[in-house]
């Protein structure tokens, strides 16, 4: 079993957040031997160059923070992002399609993404307080169907990056 810091993407999402707050995050994934730095797409190409000879792996985020840009803007964001270096891409679900019940969307934006990764890694972002447990239940089918791995709770992030 590896140590637990080889599970822990280091996360700075915060809409203001700096390059120099960037170059701050990549060099503490380093010292502490993170798995990842999870960040917004604008910041690939710097934390590609500041962790350039290292381990740590780049996770990107589309669709940040609400979900509900069209899949066209997220499947370019994911292009994007992979051009520019990113190495996993976390993205968030519209969740008024889940509550709509449009399930055929949802799997249809989930598959576009992921197809734009071949083998990378897809983790689903959900808002599950917005969720009921059945609607939590639909969408981990959901997303595990059309090619993610994971899914992650998105209060959780945010009250990581608080800290």
């Amino acid at each position: 079993m590896l140590p637990l810091e080889n599970y822990i993407d280091h996360t700075l999402l915060k809409p203001s957040a700096t390059p120099e707050n960037i170059i701050q995050l990549c060099e503490e994934a380093k010292k502490y031997n993170f798995f990842a730095v999870c960040i917004n797409g604008s910041f690939v190409q710097l934390a590609k160059r500041e962790l350039i000879n290292s381990n740590v792996k780049i996770v990107a985020v589309v669709g940040f923070p609400l979900g509900t840009t069209a899949i066209s803007i997220k499947v370019l964001e994911t292009k994007t992002c992979i051009n520019d270096g990113a190495d996993e891409i976390d993205m968030v679900i519209n969740v008024g399609m889940l509550k709509s019940k449009d399930f055929k969307y949802l799997e249809n934006e989930i598959q576009a993404v992921k197809n734009e990764l071949g083998d990378r890694v897809l983790k689903v972002i959900i808002e599950t307080c917005y969720l009921t447990d059945e609607e939590k239940k639909v969408i981990c089918e959901i997303a595990m169907n059309a090619g993610a791995i994971l899914l992650k709770h998105l209060r959780v992030l945010v009250q990581t990056v608080q800290l």
